[in-house]
């Protein structure tokens, strides 16, 4: 398994073995604002410890899944060397996942395309002398230049050079954009009405920039044809005005201009999961439907998901999924379901899925756990849970892997649906429970 420490520096992710080599070199950690906490181990590796019984969890845990506060709470344990269900309360109930379902969409695009795949942002020539067509491949990271909304994005800027390079001695006339990669509606269903609008999410196109973002800050406003908005800084860049750019595509054959690559998928999957980036999951899901040459729209991702899910062997029966990234209310997915998919990355017999932990918040450290963990119930469990958070109106979840006393590595699914008490009232009690499961040895 990944193991992590805090350095000088901040928090550092080793990638040993494979995923180092996926991710090609790795860039030095930003400074640190302030000292960190002092050093402890975060999530060592697993040591052969002897795994905990389903009468000790349900001894140290019962309680608290009970309580009103988390309303219908769906909880599944499992020992990720063997797989095996230690804990189950309505574990095969079909339940509302918010952003969870993050998890299932990173494991079936690593799965479908591999973590070393890249998107690749083209220029063709146009049909006319100096007409140039920019076509999307689906890279929701793509950048207009070094100040970008992702680290390590292809870059506009760049791809216009190459594109001016070619040109020669043709000056540039119009700009055609070609976003036909992605079909079917731009919001998903079951989408609350005001969420393309919220900066939270977006319309999903198969070009775009910055996530659509009108600027590149995480929570700027998002373009409503972030296509033809993508086509207007390509335009700029190669000094041509907004109206010389509209929508069209390329003759068969067309001679490539240039050509940019957007980071290997192993770390748009760990983008997604680490920024819980609604658009970038909308955008890998529809990976999934490309690998497998089915339609890729909303219904055409999670067809496709749910087919590769199942092909790795995981229990599918009762989920339903309409979109990628969990922000539909129409999604229903089991507790069993994600902790057999997070035993299953952890194992040998798919490494390319392990890059799915890459992501994953740190209690009491990093995203959206940063600041959770650090009361006086859950504190000892700073470092020690690694976990994806999801929230929606009346649903709190928390899925993911957790050290116990005894060194033993735990996968848990807590989903709470129908919780009382407003928007994330459930969380304290779902942080309780992950506490215990790695404050025990649960004998």
């Amino acid at each position: 398994m990944l193991a992590l420490v805090t350095t000088a520096a901040g928090l550092v992710v080793f990638k040993p073995g494979p995923v180092r080599d996926w991710l090609g070199e790795p860039q030095p950690p930003p400074a640190a604002a302030k000292p960190p906490p002092p050093p402890r181990p975060v999530l060592a590796a697993a040591t052969s410890g002897e795994a905990p019984t389903s009468d000790g969890i349900a001894a140290e845990i019962d309680a608290l899944v009970r309580d009103s506060r988390v309303g219908d709470l769906s909880v599944s344990v499992a020992d990720v060397e063997t797989g095996d269900q230690l804990y189950a309360r309505d574990a095969g109930a079909p339940v509302i996942p918010a952003s969870v379902t993050k998890l299932v969409t990173g494991v079936a695009v690593l799965a479908a395309r591999g973590p070393t795949h890249r998107l690749t942002t083209r220029v063709l020539a146009g049909s006319e002398p100096g007409e140039v067509v920019l076509v999307g491949a689906g890279d929701p990271t793509l950048a207009v230049d070094k100040k970008g909304a992702y680290d390590d994005a292809a870059r506009l800027d760049e791809l216009a050079a190459e594109v001016r390079k070619q040109l020669g001695d043709v000056a540039p006339t119009r700009v055609l954009v070609d976003s036909s990669v992605f079909t079917g509606d731009s919001i998903g269903p079951g989408w609350p009405s005001d969420t393309a609008n919220s900066g939270y999410a977006g319309h999903i196109s198969g070009l775009m920039v910055n996530g659509g973002r009108i600027h590149p800050q995480q929570r700027s406003p998002r373009s409503t044809q972030p296509d033809l908005a993508a086509g207007r800084r390509f335009a700029a860049l190669l000094g041509l005005p907004a109206d010389a750019v509209r929508a069209g595509a390329a003759a068969d054959g067309a001679e490539e201009l240039g050509a940019v690559e957007s980071p290997p998928m192993l770390r748009l999957v760990e983008i997604m999961i680490t920024r819980s980036d609604n658009v970038v999951a909308e955008a890998l899901a529809r990976q999934v439907a490309l690998a497998r040459q089915a339609e890729p729209s909303f219904a055409g991702g999670a067809e496709a998901t749910i087919d590769v899910l199942g092909e790795l062997g995981l229990p599918t029966d009762g989920i339903q999924l309409s979109d990628g990234s969990g922000l539909s209310r129409d999604n229903r997915l089991t507790t069993s379901l994600m902790t057999s998919l997070l035993a299953l990355a952890a194992g040998d017999e798919h490494p390319a899925l392990s890059g799915v932990f890459t992501g994953l918040a740190v209690a009491g450290y990093s995203g959206t756990l940063h600041d959770r963990f650090v009361g006086d119930t859950t504190s000892a469990a700073a470092g020690l849970v690694r976990g994806k958070t999801g929230t929606l109106n009346g649903v709190s979840a928390l899925t993911g892997v957790v050290v116990d006393a005894d060194g033993r590595l735990l996968a848990f699914s807590l989903i709470a649906n129908n919780a009382p008490g407003g928007l994330g009232a459930a969380e304290p009690l779902l942080d309780r429970v992950a506490a215990r499961l790695a404050a025990c040895g649960c004998r």
